[in-house]
């Protein structure tokens, strides 16, 4: 593990190479697994302003659920968590022609309807934070549909921390970002 200012990184951060391939798993990260993407309270708030904005964009079911239970809840693990959709997609998930999955937010974003982002936790997988009292653990989540994403980056030589420059950056500054890269150099030098 490599620490910069109030932060632990994993060093797989360094060493997986990795580039998503929507193409080949089709965004399934948006529609597998346990529960909803992790959002904060801050994000909670941002994404129930913009709701009105896109309601449009989401499918009947989403809205379905929205109207029943809200855009988030708080999942086992006690973690506030995007609602999701018969315990599939999330409610923001779209699919586009090639069963592609999107997000509307990010969608909305990026076409400049809003300035509010996708979460953080999606922004940023796979890598995942976990907070604690004194610094934010930085890990890579190893999971079977990232699979073409890990083949891609290892063809293109990409590494994990590289290719998720834009996040990094959203979540702990130009700053930060720089020294992470100055890290990479460093290991890179002693092997």
């Amino acid at each position: 593990m490599i620490q910069i200012q109030n932060t632990l990184i994993s060093d797989d951060i360094f060493e997986e190479q990795f580039i998503c391939d929507l193409c080949k798993c089709k965004g399934q990260c948006c529609v597998e697994g346990e529960s909803g993407a992790p959002i904060t309270q801050e994000e909670f708030a941002q994404i129930n302003e913009i709701l009105p904005e896109i309601r449009k964009d989401l499918s009947t079911k989403a809205l379905e659920v929205i109207d029943r239970q809200g855009i988030a809840y708080t999942d086992t693990d006690g973690e506030l968590v995007t609602s999701i959709i018969d315990g599939k997609e999330c409610v923001f998930a779209s699919f586009d022609a090639d069963g592609v999955c999107k997000c509307t937010i990010d969608s909305a974003f990026r076409e400049g309807r809003m300035n509010v982002q996708k979460p953080i936790s999606c922004h940023l997988y796979p890598i995942r934070l976990h907070e604690y009292a004194d610094f934010t653990a930085v890990n890579y989540h190893r999971w079977s549909v990232c699979r073409p994403a890990q083949k891609l980056g290892r063809k293109e030589g990409l590494p994990l921390f590289r290719f998720l420059r834009e996040p990094l950056i959203r979540k702990f500054g130009e700053a930060w970002y720089q020294e992470i890269c100055e890290a990479a150099a460093l290991l890179k030098e002693k092997k």
